[in-house]
């Protein structure tokens, strides 16, 4: 079982990477968190949860502890699989992914897509407990993200909030009116349009 891979990143998407590790690629999945911690090139290394299928092993890659944690966590929950845990980590920093577990506030859960409200109330009753464990504070910001300048900036956002689970139309609607600077990195601009989203 992999658990950790340490390499040159290769390809560098919102929802995955590949890491080039003595020559072989490593295909992982990835949250936006992660994304926005690791450098566009160069060495990385990553924390990994390998997801054995029938027909398939995936590995999902995290920049920290705490995202893998929370991931192992997320899974264990009945009705609760890989690609939901990570769209969840997009859209929810570990340290207030927590909190909100902690406190039950199923309303910053549902505001998740994918989650409804069973959902909310399945996760709130089964990890409020467990996540307590968890600093309120864990964050990836010992990182140092390089951001992307790239003209088509939106194109990648709007790339990023339909892989979340957005529709194309509504994800391009937020991105109209998002009222980022002009050259603003992708961080910003998909925060200001999930910002919007969510209401």
């Amino acid at each position: 079982m992999i658990a950790l891979l340490t390499g040159r990143l290769a390809q560098r998407s919102t929802d995955q990477i590949i890491v080039d590790v003595a020559g072989v690629g490593y295909r992982l999945q990835i949250p936006l968190s992660t994304y926005y911690a690791l450098p566009e090139t160069g060495q990385v290394q990553l924390r990994v949860h390998t997801h054995v299928k029938e027909d398939a092993i995936q590995l999902y890659g995290f920049f920290s502890q705490a995202e893998k944690d929370l991931f192992a966590l997320l899974i264990s929950v009945s009705g609760v699989g890989p690609t939901l845990a990570i769209t969840i980590l997009s859209h929810t920093p570990p340290g207030e992914l927590a909190l909100a577990l902690c406190q039950g506030d199923a309303a910053r859960l549902t505001a998740i897509p994918g989650i409804g409200k069973k959902s909310a109330e399945r996760l709130i009753l089964e990890l409020r407990d467990k996540a307590a464990g968890f600093a309120v504070d864990a964050t990836v910001s010992d990182a140092d993200p390089q951001q992307p300048t790239a003209v088509d900036c939106h194109q990648d956002a709007l790339s990023a909030l339909v892989n979340l689970g957005y529709k194309d139309t509504l994800a391009r609607k937020a991105l109209k009116n998002i009222k980022t600077a002009p050259g603003a990195p992708l961080e910003e601009v998909l925060k200001a349009a999930l910002q919007i989203l969510v209401k």
